[in-house]
């Protein structure tokens, strides 16, 4: 539920598409065929209660929105990537049977079947649901012909000053060939006739993008009564005037959704960024891989689109207007607040609150003093990370600074502070990852950015990308060098940081700073590292420890000595490690899995995984962290970090999982996981059949709380706690 506009749940990393089979493993013959769920099937299952959210008559009119408008990103995205990955297998003749045992066009059958039917459901809940009770509300989506004469007026002129200018109707005909149409544009089709020679000629029009979907009907009317009126529905009632002379016939919208994918062969010889620029280049002129049309569209309109973008029928989704409801962000932000959540307020971690007579918290003595792990966004991202490494670039006694860049926002407070340490001459070093996938301009040009300060940037390691989340910085103290690190779970974005669920580690550990310095050596200069003290790390070392503990809790339960895996990702599909789980859930132990998105293991089968139990939680945050905690006989082993579950996360990135030791912390973690697995908290529960069942309502029939709601009720408490607490106890 990317950042990105994507919202609170967005798309779960899509892994690279690959034409290699699932990895033979050991004892998988003893394990029944069927014993994972399909991973793009998964997908749209996530999609779903996404929908399912948009659905709910308790959530806020303007959260269901903001859900409707997440459905459309995610599935978007799922369609430029994954959807395009698959059909460019098949066409290559690289496909091989997924891990479910379908042929690939088995599967492609499949998903757009269902995406399909949840893209019908999708429109009803908006047409059915949302937007009449909208409308009930004060919020109204008005089509022209319900306007009178005043308001035509106001529209028009608006239309004439601000819209009319920018459009560009493109003619088809023997001297105007079918234009290119980008993708996820919204168009109109137009059939127009010539009076003189009665002429039926066909010209396209693209729907400005850099207009607000829905135009405000009447600016004086009050917060609590607007009117809107679709961009596109405003447009086809002034064609008349695009095309003097001509007889408009019909319109219709259709848009397209393009192979997005970003392919890179990358060369030592070449620089990464020159070769990825080029790519960016082609991106745009991807090959279609769905059609979506409005559903009064005419068979002649329809056989030209299909003709001109050389799809097949299984391909054009003919869906109820309006097209592209993630248009409907910008209603989830008018401001009413009757028709949102109740807003949530992060609060500061208590060591990192100013004392009583200064102005702002030393960050680096708190650190100093003791490990602190922040949970955002109950705990607020600006006072912890942001201000950690804003206060080390103005630091005198600060000598150097690290940091790893994934995605961070357009107008970076902490790119902005990294370039002040390095103007400041501190040596700073960024780790620009230009190949995240939809932000590769925008990380191109931090990059460049960074340079030009004097930062020294790098791009990571051939052939992987740079997925971990570390900062290190250099302090002098003393006539000694102390290493100050937080390991996260989340982006460096302080937007996104509002929305995004996440965990993240600070601290002065003499280990814990070996093992950073060791791995920005890797990432930077030539060495080659395998030994870390309180990290795993990817791609060396990450797999072999997960496996490595997982069988040891297998041992523990089969010796009769406590044991218990509790795991939370955002998508699991790697067959190693589901197997490796079965087998341990065959010895004895309980296993917790907590999934956002992507869900391959199967829950609760006989003789299988009846100790495996899975909750997915989806709200108004994004569920972001990952951790990997495992009771390991009483002497608990608890991880934080950057890794998912998923092929890619193990074997084809930099990924860091670090140790938490602070009991305090092992406990908060506990009280987390308590809380998701409750009975007694609204959830999603994934059932043996592989479908996922919502619980909102106890056996009483009384609404289950929300988890995101209990979290942050949670974390105000322990800071009110912790404030009534002397300093001295702190």
């Amino acid at each position: 539920m990317s950042e990105t506009s994507r919202g609170t749940a967005e798309l779960p990393d899509a892994e690279q598409p690959t034409s290699e089979a699932p990895t033979a493993r050991p004892d998988a013959d003893r394990l029944p065929a069927d014993r994972y769920i399909d991973r793009e099937l998964s997908w749209l299952a996530f999609n779903q209660r996404v929908l399912e959210l948009a659905e709910d008559p308790t959530v806020p009119l303007l959260e269901r929105a903001n859900f409707l408008a997440i459905f459309a990103s995610n599935l978007d995205e799922f369609f430029m990537v994954r959807v395009a990955g698959l059909k460019r297998r098949i066409l290559t003749g690289l496909a091989v049977p997924t891990n479910v045992g379908w042929a690939p066009t088995e599967v492609l059958a499949e998903i757009t079947r269902v995406a399909y039917q949840l893209q019908l459901r999708h429109a009803r809940c908006w047409r059915e649901q949302v937007q009449p009770e909208l409308a009930e509300a004060g919020v109204r989506i008005v089509e022209w012909q319900t306007l009178d004469a005043a308001d035509h007026e106001i529209l028009t002129e608006y239309y004439e000053q601000h819209i009319y200018p920018v459009l560009m109707p493109l003619a088809v005909d023997p001297a105007h060939p079918f234009p290119y149409i980008s993708g996820r544009a919204l168009n109109i089709s137009i059939r127009v006739r010539n009076p003189r020679t009665d002429k039926i000629e066909f010209a396209r029009l693209k729907v400005p993008q850099m207009i607000p979907r829905y135009v405000r009907v009447d600016r004086r009317e009050s917060a609590d009564d607007v009117r809107f009126i679709a961009l596109e529905e405003l447009i086809a009632n002034q064609l008349d005037g695009l095309f003097p002379g001509m007889e408009v016939m019909d319109h219709h919208v259709f848009r397209v959704t393009r192979n997005e994918d970003v392919e890179i062969e990358e060369d030592e010889t070449e620089s990464l960024i020159q070769a990825l620029e080029k790519e960016l280049l082609r991106r745009r002129f991807g090959p279609p891989i769905r059609l979506e049309i409005s559903d009064d569209m005419d068979e002649a309109t329809l056989e030209l689109l299909v003709s001109e973008f050389d799809i097949d029928k299984q391909q054009v989704y003919t869906l109820p207007a309006p097209l592209d409801l993630g248009g409907l962000f910008a209603l989830s932000r008018l401001e009413r607040p009757d028709l949102k959540s109740t807003p949530h307020i992060p609060v500061t971690h208590p060591q990192f609150r100013p004392g009583p007579s200064n102005d702002s918290a030393d960050l680096l003595r708190a650190i100093s003093r003791r490990e602190i792990l922040v949970h955002h966004p109950y705990e607020s991202f600006s006072t912890s990370v942001q201000a950690f490494i804003e206060q080390a670039a103005t630091d005198p006694d600060v000598l150097a600074i690290k940091q790893t860049l994934y995605r961070t926002s357009g107008d970076s407070p902490i790119v902005a502070a990294l370039i002040k340490a390095a103007e400041a001459g501190k040596q700073v070093l960024a780790l620009v990852e230009i190949k995240a996938r939809f932000d590769e301009e925008a990380n191109i040009t931090w990059a460049r950015k960074l340079e030009q300060a004097g930062v020294h940037v790098v791009y990571g390691l051939v052939g992987l990308k740079t997925h971990c989340k570390l900062v290190q910085v250099i302090r002098e103290e003393q006539g000694r060098l102390t290493h100050y690190c937080h390991i996260g779970t989340g982006n460096y974005n302080p937007k996104t940081s509002r929305i995004y669920e996440d965990f993240g580690l600070f601290t002065s550990s003499p280990e814990v700073g070996r093992d950073v310095t060791k791995l920005f050596n890797v990432l930077s200069g030539y060495a080659i590292e395998t030994n870390y003290d309180r990290l795993l790390v990817a791609p060396e070392g990450l797999r072999r420890g997960l496996l490595e503990r997982i069988e040891r809790e297998a041992e523990h339960a089969r010796a009769g000595r406590p044991s218990g895996i509790k795991l939370k990702a955002n998508s699991m599909v790697d067959e190693e490690i589901i197997d490796a789980l079965y087998r341990a859930s065959q010895a004895g132990v309980a296993i917790d899995v907590w999934i956002r998105g992507i869900c391959s293991i199967r829950a609760g089968v006989p003789g299988l995984s009846e100790n495996i139990r899975v909750r997915s939680v989806l709200g108004r945050y994004l569920e972001h962290s990952r951790i990997y905690a495992f009771e390991n006989d009483g002497d608990r082993e608890v991880y934080i970090g950057s890794a998912d579950l998923m092929h890619r996360n193990l074997d084809r990135r930099i990924e860091v999982l670090a140790r938490l030791v602070d009991r305090e912390h092992l406990a908060r973690i506990d009280r987390f996981f308590s809380f998701a697995f409750s009975d007694t908290v609204s959830s999603w529960h994934l059932l043996p059949d592989g479908t996922w069942k919502r619980r909102t309502v106890s056996e009483e029939g009384e609404p289950l709380p929300d988890l995101q709601d209990l979290v942050m009720i949670d974390r105000t408490e322990a800071r009110t706690r912790e404030s009534r607490a002397p300093r001295s106890a702190q």
